[in-house]
């Protein structure tokens, strides 16, 4: 299959590509590099043996996309474009739901003309809430705490509402945990412009001394050690994962929804532990005020993926630690 991959540059879009080539697929990137660096291209032509086509623009652009799906033939779509800070989308709300919420039905609006009605979402565990019970299941009340997830919730309502129409369109809706870590080369990892706002490129600024010291946002939460718990999984089993769900859409799946974790919670300290044990690093560290929008614990039951798309994280907590920090220390410096 051909497909076109929104956001394909960023941190999940890039590994995906690779794991669609893997898998015998074509994928062609589209991106705006508002949150990603062009250089992300010669990387994945480096690890490929070949280039890739990339396609530089913006997904609110509904004729360039209608243009992208048509010229390269796309048999189907997933969608990683979008804003994705949850601190940010609570001081930023109308820009998240442009872009996030608009940015899907610009690209619903593409599709639709462009006749390829198959996509993969990049949905996220933030439109659980404060969860009611743990490990999370896909049954779980959804009830987002801010912008961020607020936007993911109405983007799954519209995918829903299509999939139950009339129109043929096949849709899976995969409910992101923590994606950390980086490819094994070292090539590509996650490397966000400006200040980062997840918690592993901080690990690494503060690491690497970019950084004075880590602040660790809430250490008096009830969780084992006062600091928020949450389920991280290796990029490269979430990129696994788009590829398990895509093909399950090809083999006649109409609608899924699927939670992409580990299925195990670890603390901030934990995972702090865990990157000191794979690289020997002690990561600078103080305590600092919660962050509005943050939940204490949350972490995923993963039983559907493994049952229906025959998919499971297969990477630890240590190696996430140490490929980010392979990825982090062959590319300091690096440049857009």
């Amino acid at each position: 299959m051909r497909i076109l991959l929104t956001g394909g540059c960023g941190f999940i879009g890039s590994h995906t590509a690779l794991a669609l080539l893997e898998a015998g697929h074509e994928p062609v990137l589209l991106d705006n590099f508002d949150n990603s660096r062009r250089s992300v291209a010669g990387r994945l032509a480096a690890i490929a043996g070949r280039p890739l086509t990339v396609i530089e623009g913006d997904v609110r652009d509904t004729a360039l996309v209608r243009a992208a799906l048509s010229d390269h033939r796309i048999d189907a779509v997933i969608h990683f474009a979008g804003l994705k800070a949850v601190a940010e989308s609570v001081a930023r709300p109308l820009d998240y739901y442009a872009n996030n919420v608009g940015g899907l039905l610009s690209l619903l609006e593409a599709m639709d003309a462009a006749d390829v009605r198959t996509i993969v979402f990049s949905s996220s565990a933030t439109v659980y809430g404060e969860p009611l019970c743990l490990p999370i299941a896909e049954d779980h009340p959804t009830g987002a705490i801010n912008p961020y997830g607020q936007g993911k919730l109405i983007c799954e309502t519209i995918l829903t509402d299509l999939a139950r129409a009339e129109r043929p369109w096949r849709v899976s809706i995969l409910r992101y945990f923590n994606p950390v870590g980086a490819h094994p080369s070292g090539l590509i990892g996650e490397e966000p412009t400006g200040m980062p706002n997840n918690l592993m490129p901080l690990v690494i600024r503060a690491a690497g001394g970019k950084l004075d010291l880590l602040s660790i946002y809430g250490t008096d939460y009830p969780t084992a050690d006062g600091t928020a718990v949450r389920d991280y999984i290796h990029v490269v089993d979430l990129a696994e994962g788009h590829v398990a769900a895509l093909e399950a859409l090809g083999r006649g799946e109409r609608f899924g929804v699927y939670n992409l974790g580990t299925g195990q919670g670890s603390s901030v300290k934990q995972l702090l532990a865990a990157f000191n044990g794979a690289t020997g690093v002690n990561v600078p560290q103080a305590a600092a005020p919660r962050r509005p929008g943050d939940v204490a614990a949350i972490y995923a039951s993963t039983d559907k993926a493994g049952r229906e798309l025959g998919w499971k994280a297969k990477r630890g907590l240590n190696e996430m630690c140490a490929d980010s920090w392979r990825f982090a220390k062959r590319n300091d410096g690096a440049e857009e």
